[in-house]
């Protein structure tokens, strides 16, 4: 590869990480292609991006962008793994991945601007999606006012049967 198609593809590399939530690198010395692709395809399903890199672009594009403090004197293969949405779905991905492929291991990751380390990657793994998180705040924001509305509704209710029995048992006088 020449040297300035090595630096277009820095600089769109250098692009996709500067967009990035979540950049995760890791390590795949011994999968085998059938074991990388059904990896690459669970990524691109969750909307994140699977890539294969020399350390040396890594460094190069790393500079400026939320990867920057991990992408430094890297060794051996390196793939990353990256998301512009919600993180949680890629650690979910990454970690079951590795769980059952030992060969895939996890050398450095960013999480929303913060340096994380494997154990705190599986922590973030364990969390519910997004999606799961933002149903339970609206229930959260929405159950007083529900509340309020059943008492309020509660005592009009109330009210009108009070009135009801008492026009059936004539207990009101009809004025003329």
């Amino acid at each position: 590869m020449k040297k300035d198609e090595k630096q277009k593809l820095a600089e769109a590399l250098k692009q996709e990480l500067s967009k990035a939530r979540s950049v995760i690198l890791t390590g795949f010395e011994g999968l085998h292609v059938a074991e990388d692709t059904a990896l690459r395809r669970q990524v691109a399903q969750s909307g994140a991006k699977y890539k294969v890199f020399k350390n040396s672009l890594i460094e190069r594009a790393a500079p400026g962008t939320p990867a920057e403090p991990v992408a430094k004197k890297l060794r051996g293969t390196t793939s990353v793994s990256y998301t512009e949405t919600d993180p949680v779905n890629l650690a979910k991905i990454l970690t079951a991945y590795a769980k059952e492929n030992p060969a895939f291991v996890f050398k450095a990751g960013v999480v929303e601007g913060r340096v994380v380390s494997m154990a705190e990657l599986m922590a973030i793994s364990s969390l519910p999606p997004l999606a799961d998180l933002q149903a339970k705040i609206l229930f959260l924001i929405n159950s007083p006012a529900q509340r309020v509305a059943s008492v309020l509704a509660g005592v009009a209710r109330n009210l009108a049967v009070v009135i009801q029995q008492g026009v059936k048992e004539k207990k009101f006088k009809e004025s003329t």
